[in-house]
């Protein structure tokens, strides 16, 4: 009888997903496609993600160092544990976090996002997101909150940037998508120099690059090139506007239009030539 519930204890336990598991903890995919999702290791530090997890057979493999397993082995390789520890603290999340191979990516897109919370960045998975990007934690604080969002019924959490209408903009490892009302961000200070960039992590770029530049300046961040156009009625209040957009064809194209319809415009991808965009050149060069 005992050798039975034994059994069942371990098989439910080796049907808990081991994705959602790692969300739990705050470790997101870096890369995921319809059999496998690729993360940075939970075992150890590395830069270029080399854990596998099977969608399809919930297993896991850690290439960096040749080992791989169940939801079991894992919790006992992250929590230096026995058996029997591990089946205790995975216990609790048999129902919740159970097992069944997907059926379609999850898209966010389209569907309606409710704020839950705002709070302080202090969750790991989202410090280890901005470090990640090449963001000092205290720049993500300084301009961007944790915020925990409902979406189809589940609960997620988020980096996310408010623009001035009420809405948010919501990034993690994991998705990318934003609250209505969705529109630009606007950070005013006061100033005769407007900074335009693209998305978040590229203004979360300058500041990390040109803190007093950014602080000297009133900035936008547009959160989608469709909004280019809302731009016009504000260019002719500054002296100067400086463009951060990205060196792909879209945002070449946006530049163009505003420097041609506005004499004090200033294209600043130069700073960032030969990356698409500013974020990634903090990524690649450092500070």
């Amino acid at each position: 009888m005992e050798n039975s519930e034994t059994s069942k204890t371990w098989e439910k336990a080796r049907n808990i997903c081991i994705v959602k598991t790692l969300a739990k903890l705050g470790h997101f995919p870096s890369r995921k496609t319809e059999k496998e999702a690729w993360f940075l290791s939970p075992l150890r530090s590395e830069t270029q993600a080399s854990f596998s997890v099977s969608l399809v057979k919930n297993l896991w493999y850690d290439f960096g160092i040749g080992k791989g397993g169940s939801i079991i082995d894992l919790t006992m390789a992250m929590k230096s544990c026995t058996v029997n520890e591990a089946l205790e603290y995975l216990k609790n999340d048999t129902v919740a976090f159970s097992f069944t191979p997907p059926k379609t990516a999850v898209r966010l897109r389209g569907v309606e996002i409710g704020i839950l919370d705002i709070e302080l960045i202090y969750l790991q998975g989202l410090i280890d997101y901005l470090k990640s990007r090449n963001i000092p934690l205290d720049i993500g604080r300084k301009y961007c909150s944790q915020i925990w969002y409902g979406c189809q019924g589940k609960r997620f959490f988020a980096i996310g940037l408010q623009n001035h209408l009420g809405g948010w903009e919501l990034r993690n490892k994991y998705f990318k998508t934003s609250s209505s009302p969705k529109t630009y961000c606007f950070i005013q200070n006061g100033s005769r120099q407007l900074i335009i960039t693209e998305g978040i992590f590229d203004f979360l770029s300058l500041v990390t690059l040109e803190e007093n530049l950014v602080q000297n300046s009133d900035c936008i961040i547009l959160n989608s090139l469709t909004f280019i156009k809302r731009m016009e009625t504000l260019m002719p209040k500054y002296d100067r506007v400086l463009l951060y957009l990205d060196n792909d064809t879209a945002g070449k194209k946006a530049t163009s239009l505003l420097r041609n319809q506005f004499d004090n415009v200033i294209d600043c991808s130069d700073s960032y030539s030969g990356y698409v965009d500013l974020n990634e050149k903090l990524i690649n060069e450092g500070i």
